[in-house]
């Protein structure tokens, strides 16, 4: 009989110049987190596998030093890389990458959205012009958004839908908010979640809960909503470690989540992953 193998649908490593790193807030994780980190954490959690993802250093060069590292490293099933929905050169850069020879390690792209003012950026013309390409490059794209940001990801996820999107953090709902900011999020995830074509990654919860009081209770009518909207089938695991760190351990994350769910559930931390990124671990 074949073990499940345990996945985890969102990490990254990276180095301390980074120059997001460089706000006060972020003093704890602003260090460099390499391979040797990762290995630990996964083994001290019980994850086999792992898809990792760009961690917004903002240029190509990062996803094809990534695509290196994924072929070195056995627990890399898979790359998110980067992309600038934007860029003037966006078909040269998905031919450089399409070149490399780890290409096949490249399961998804994403752009940092959520970092752009408007709310209504997904639903640009020039935007889901940008987004069919990218469908013909890689199987999914990662959105990685605002709550405001939600409405247009529901008409992009609508209008491509030849491509498979992936929900980051649920959206980064603000749990620190409580019944108030998941009513807000609830009302604007819920048109997204009826695309067939998106999935969702239960990661990135603790960082946008208390920092330091948190507790699995303040995580839970997040994860049940999403449950009841996107299904198990629909559902991932993602630790967003070392981001995590600012408020939990790798293996607290992963804890949490099973205590919320029951169980490992095999959709959420295996299965979902490996057929939304076609990771070919399973």
């Amino acid at each position: 009989m074949t073990t499940r193998l345990v996945i985890d649908a969102h990490h990254h490593v990276w180095t301390a110049d980074y120059p997001w790193l460089a706000s006060p807030k972020l003093a704890k994780i602003k260090r460099d987190y390499g391979i040797a980190d990762l290995r630990a954490n996964l083994a001290a959690a019980g994850v086999d596998r792992t898809v990792l993802v760009e961690a917004g250093w903002g240029h190509p060069s990062e996803t094809v030093e990534f695509l290196h590292l994924a072929g070195a490293v056995d627990e890399i099933a898979g790359v998110v890389g980067y992309i600038d929905l934007l860029d003037p050169d966006l078909r040269a850069v998905l031919t450089r990458y399409a070149s490399h020879p780890r290409a096949r390690y490249l399961v998804g792209l994403r752009d940092q959205v959520q970092g752009r003012p408007e709310s209504d950026f997904l639903a640009r013309p020039d935007v889901i012009a940008a987004l069919r390409l990218v469908a013909r490059a890689v199987p999914t794209f990662d959105l990685v958004v605002r709550v405001d940001q939600l409405a247009a990801a529901a008409k992009a996820a609508q209008a491509v839908p030849e491509l498979t999107f992936v929900l980051d953090h649920l959206g980064k709902p603000q749990i620190k908010d409580g019944a108030e900011g998941l009513w807000a999020w609830r009302e604007a995830v819920t048109p997204l979640a009826k695309q067939p074509n998106v999935a969702a990654k239960l990661s990135g919860l603790v960082t946008e809960a208390d920092w330091q009081e948190w507790t699995p209770e303040d995580l839970r009518p997040f994860v049940q909503t999403a449950l009841e909207l996107f299904g198990p089938d629909r559902l991932m695991f993602g630790s967003d470690w070392p981001v995590c760190e600012l408020a939990a351990t790798y293996t607290r994350v992963k804890d949490a989540a099973t205590e919320i769910l029951g169980r490992e559930d095999p959709d959420v931390f295996s299965g979902t992953a490996a057929k939304t990124y076609k990771l070919g671990v399973l």
